[in-house]
């Protein structure tokens, strides 16, 4: 089980180590020679063998090796997958330990940036997903070909090397079986695929994803350049294949870092999917923000409501609002719903959306969130309610001292990383009391967790 996590041999001594917590990441943490060392794979009070990898000024990078003493929390790591790759960090940790976890993150945070009464807060237990496995309707996989041999799965973390994923336990049976259908597809049509190393055009990588209501299933062929061979041969035939109603081809470059270019174009199909949650429905084109996890994003959307405990007569702005997710579910309840977005496709389908549910009183807007609000209160908009659901690197500091001088009376933050929230309820504290922090595990085996946290004026 734990070959994968050996590499070469180097001239660095085997070290034993005896594991204390684990860290943001899932890994193992413990010292040796009194300075902090990772150990991806090791649990809490297990004594371990590892090699170091790379020694630090202030820390060290190590490697399982073989463990001498068993965490009673360890289970058997799922059959067929690598423990190399990624998105399953916590899978050899038991699932109730997985939520501890995921909780004491949040309290690891809080006293590390120790916002205002921090150790007051009420951070409550995490609530568990109903499934830990095959709950994501969304598979984002790198395709390569190497010694004619066609891989299509995921990279071990921080290295390049990508491993062949016939069985994801995360993944829903439908969008794993799609994914192995495209590439079969795509070894019979000999589609030309992009090769890093020399930078040659090509298709790069595939995303399926699935809408948990109406089954519809949309594809997205991610290419190093336009015009490749037999891509549109490629496209018709995936339209064929089970529940499979879109196929988009999305155009990057060798530049770009991220996964995603700026173009996007249909070949086959409809225009958008459609998925529905707490009655509501969303449509969806392939750029657009959606919850991995069809069935917690109904849990996590609910407290947020809760939490905002909105009045009829409340103007609700609805910032990184997406597609609309949380505006339009909200917008039965009050007077308007603004909402603020900066991908000009997510604002599409958020107005789309907005008329696909016949509602009359919400509106989005394109821009970022920190020039757009404080126009709108330059404009004389009442900002009664927000929500606020921003990326990993947390809110703007100028949208924040924005926040501090509007100061909407009801205030819902969701956070997908514990560090940059403590970081943002330094300053929101100053204006804010923080009541309640709740953690809604949207992603199992991983360490990620999302958090609803309400905020009220002092």
């Amino acid at each position: 089980m734990y070959e994968k996590f050996k590499q070469k041999e180097t001239k660095e001594k085997d070290v034993i180590i005896t594991i204390k917590r684990l860290g943001i990441n899932g890994e193992g943490i413990g010292y040796y020679r009194k300075k902090i060392i990772f150990i991806p794979g090791a649990l809490p009070n297990e004594v371990v063998v590892a090699k170091i990898v790379k020694e630090y000024p202030h820390y060290i990078d190590g490697e399982l090796i073989r463990i001498k003493e068993k965490s009673p929390d360890r289970v058997p790591y799922p059959k067929g997958v690598d423990p190399a790759i990624g998105g399953l960090e916590l899978a050899h940790l038991t699932y109730e330990k997985q939520l501890v976890f995921k909780r004491d993150n949040v309290l690891e945070a809080l006293k590390k940036y120790h916002p205002r009464d921090y150790r007051h807060y009420k951070v409550k237990r995490t609530i568990p997903a109903p499934d830990a496995w095959h709950y994501r309707n969304k598979a984002q996989y790198q395709i390569e070909r190497d010694n004619k041999q066609t891989k299509l799965g995921l990279f071990a973390p921080n290295s390049h090397q990508l491993y062949d994923l016939p069985v994801m336990p995360t993944q829903n049976e439908a969008t794993q079986k799609t994914e192995r259908q495209i590439k079969d597809l795509v070894d019979r049509l000999h589609v030309k695929i992009a090769d890093p190393y020399r930078q040659l055009n090509g298709l790069k990588t595939i995303v399926v994803r699935q809408a948990q209501a109406t089954k519809e299933i949309q594809v997205t062929l991610i290419t190093v350049g336009h015009t490749i061979k037999n891509l549109l041969e490629l496209s018709q035939e995936i339209s064929k294949l089970p529940n499979v109603v879109s196929v988009y081809q999305n155009e990057t470059d060798w530049r770009n870092p991220q996964v995603w270019g700026n173009k996007t174009t249909k070949l086959v199909g409809k225009n958008q999917i459609t998925d529905e949650i707490l009655g509501k429905k969303f449509a969806l084109s392939p750029r657009a923000f959606f919850q991995l996890n069809p069935v917690q994003t109904a849990t996590l959307y609910s407290k947020a409501l809760q939490f905002l405990d909105l009045k009829p007569d409340d103007t609700l702005i609805d910032a990184y609002s997406g597609v609309g997710t949380l505006g339009i579910l909200a917008a039965d309840q009050v007077k308007q719903v603004i909402g603020i977005e900066t991908i000009p496709e997510a604002v599409a389908d958020a107005q789309h959306n907005v008329q696909l549910n016949r509602l009359k009183n919400a509106n989005y807007i394109q821009g970022s969130v920190e020039k757009v609000l404080p126009e709108l209160e330059q404009n004389g908009v009442p900002i009664d309610a927000l929500i606020v659901d921003p990326p990993r690197t947390g809110l703007a500091k100028s949208l924040i001292k924005t926040l501090l001088k509007i100061k909407p009376k009801t205030f819902v933050y969701i956070s997908c990383n514990p560090s940059t929230l403590a970081q943002d309820l330094v300053l929101l504290s100053e204006v804010y009391n923080v009541r309640l922090i709740e953690n809604v595990d949207m992603l199992p085996q991983t360490p990620r967790c999302e958090c609803v946290v309400k905020l009220t004026l002092r």
